[in-house]
């Protein structure tokens, strides 16, 4: 398959939300799975069906812990699926604009022809940032098609944005990623990235963010 990365144009838009919108879903899952697997969770669930159990309702049993089970799945699922919305109508709404105004911004898509057509297959993003007079660039975006997975795409596109950077003169590029995008940690780990910090900030509630289990892993790579 040849890819091609180039830059963004105003008739990807539609693709590449719809690309983005797939992408930060499928974290929904794993997200869901890990918080259920965490101690905490597990603990929780047994003791309401130990709860339903001994007030003598087999009902009890069953839906105590089928509630608490649903509302970890609600929160899992708003962390993700409310990112994307919020971008959809922020950020995303005007990729040129949030992405591309000034020089040290830019968005690429990773385009191949399939089945005879072209077709978007991966994004990312970067925008200049200072911090203390020091210019840096901050990746965004970085999202790969599932049929276009563990092809070299993401090393690549991550290779994009750090190249970008230094030709700018730039002294790093950082990131942030949650904990259940284990494949794109691994990725950057290889590429050279380091875990500066970890927090629990997201988009989200508070108490979203708490029961979903997840964290922010904030990453950079000197350059």
């Amino acid at each position: 398959m040849q890819l091609l990365v180039r830059r963004f144009c105003p008739s990807d838009r539609d693709r590449v939300c719809d690309l983005f919108s797939l992408g930060i879903k499928e974290h929904i899952g794993p997200c869901f799975y890990n918080a259920m697997s965490s101690r905490l969770h597990l603990t929780i669930t047994s003791t309401l069906f130990a709860a339903g159990y001994c007030l003598g309702s087999w009902l009890g049993a069953v839906l105590l812990p089928g509630l608490w089970v649903s509302v970890v799945f609600y929160c899992c699922h708003e962390i993700y699926a409310g990112y994307v919305r919020n971008r959809l109508q922020t950020d995303m709404r005007d990729i040129p604009g949030s992405f591309m105004s000034r020089p040290g911004d830019c968005f690429w898509v990773a385009e191949a022809e399939v089945e005879g057509r072209a077709q978007i297959l991966g994004t990312v993003a970067v925008v200049e940032k200072e911090d203390g007079g020091q210019r840096f660039g901050e990746l965004f975006r970085m999202i790969i098609a599932p049929s276009c997975r563990r092809m070299g795409l993401g090393r690549r596109l991550t290779q994009t944005v750090v190249d970008f950077c230094k030709d700018r003169g730039f002294s790093k590029v950082v990131l942030e990623t949650s904990s259940t995008q284990a494949a794109a940690v691994a990725l950057y780990e290889k590429m050279g990235f380091k875990l500066i910090l970890t927090h629990k900030r997201t988009e989200a509630g508070v108490w979203i963010t708490h029961v979903s289990q997840i964290t922010i892993l904030k990453m950079e790579k000197y350059i």
